[in-house]
């Protein structure tokens, strides 16, 4: 096995958005350095990192100069171009590695995957051409949703059919880009475990989250979800089952339908998640640090909760309640440091915390 990181090493992360910004101070906390990798200026991450290079992911000899200075690389989002990652690992590690990253870039590599592995999926079919949405929709009957099998996030790259006729629209929608039509599921809630596995073959996992999505975008998730005990338990197996077939190392979120017939698998994310934040403030070991030691080698946590929590996503104008959120007992805020505040942006999160009952 690998020798793990040693105090003053270098983790790259590439991507410096808030989730990179979260993982560069879990890393500090453990005596290591990061260095960001960014094309966009003011990245959150640029606050708290030891270096930042902001370079296109097209510049070979910026990725170059970057892998020379790290010890490991990691990363905060999933759509890196390939080219990139394979000047890195001619030079460093990437971890998790990059089948994970395969697997996760394309919607329909990503169900064949999961079905393989004996796990519910939602129907789905490619779609090539309008006929071939046609087809599907006979098959799964409305209503379904069409989605880019790449490049998707926060609901962009979809279009919900609720109708045939609606189809020739969706398709138009979708600009060319190949397709994936998934077939609605009935569902009573939405779960997502985070789960992570060290480079020795050990795996935690945090306990499951109930999530709110509101417009495609991640309100709240809260921890305990209304679950029985035993499908909690399926559902930490169920993650486990995908970082072993993946031969993973690090932090995976994994998204799931509670169904009458059983959990069915949304999406998997090879990377800390948004409903993973919850344990900042409910756990000793937040996801952050925990997916720093997988991918330094140290030993994982135990991902044991010692409070409850209700994480909640402040999203645009929620911005103007942070002097009320401030001054609520129990809620701890995670601001991402945005100069610019949007219409559906991300701009920090605030985990409102309750004593264990």
């Amino acid at each position: 096995m690998t020798e793990p990181l040693s105090t003053g090493a270098t983790i790259g992360i590439l991507g410096g958005g808030q989730l990179g910004r979260m993982l560069a101070v879990a890393a500090s906390r453990l005596g290591l350095r990061c260095h960001i990798f960014e094309p966009g200026a003011n990245p959150p991450a640029e606050d708290v990192a030891h270096a930042v290079t902001r370079a296109a992911y097209e510049d070979d000899a910026a990725l170059r100069a970057f892998a020379s200075s790290v010890d490991v690389v990691t990363y905060e989002f999933e759509n890196i171009p390939t080219s990139a990652l394979d000047v890195i690992e001619a030079i460093v590690p990437i971890r998790p590695g990059r089948s994970a990253l395969s697997t996760s870039q394309d919607r329909l590599t990503e169900k064949d995957f999961l079905t393989s592995l004996g796990l519910k999926t939602a129907p789905y079919a490619d779609i090539t051409d309008l006929a071939s949405l046609h087809a599907a929709l006979a098959d799964f009957a409305t209503p379904g949703i069409l989605k880019t099998r790449r490049f998707g996030y926060d609901g962009k790259g979809q279009a919900r059919i609720m109708t045939p006729d609606q189809a020739p629209q969706a398709f138009e929608d979708m600009a060319g880009a190949p397709a994936l039509l998934e077939g609605f599921i009935d569902f009573t809630a939405e779960i997502s475990v985070i789960a992570a596995r060290g480079l020795d073959g050990s795996v935690a996992c945090f306990d499951p989250g109930e999530n709110v999505h509101d417009d495609g975008i991640l309100r709240t998730t809260t921890v305990p979800a209304g679950l029985p005990a035993a499908l909690r338990t399926d559902a930490m197996l169920l993650a486990a089952r995908v970082l072993n077939a993946l031969d993973y190392v690090g932090v995976l979120g994994v998204e799931l339908f509670v169904t009458p017939g059983g959990l069915v698998v949304n999406e998997i994310a090879p990377r800390v998640h948004n409903s993973g934040h919850w344990t900042q403030n409910g756990c000793t070991i937040d996801q952050f640090e925990q997916h720093i030691r997988a991918i330094a080698g140290w030993p994982l946590g135990d991902g044991q909760r010692h409070a409850n929590v209700r994480m909640e996503n402040l999203i645009g104008d929620d911005m103007a309640r942070l002097p009320s959120l401030a001054a609520t007992p129990g809620a701890a805020l995670h601001l991402y440091g945005k100069s610019e505040t949007r219409p559906g942006r991300k701009m920090a999160h605030v985990n409102h915390v309750t004593p264990l009952t």
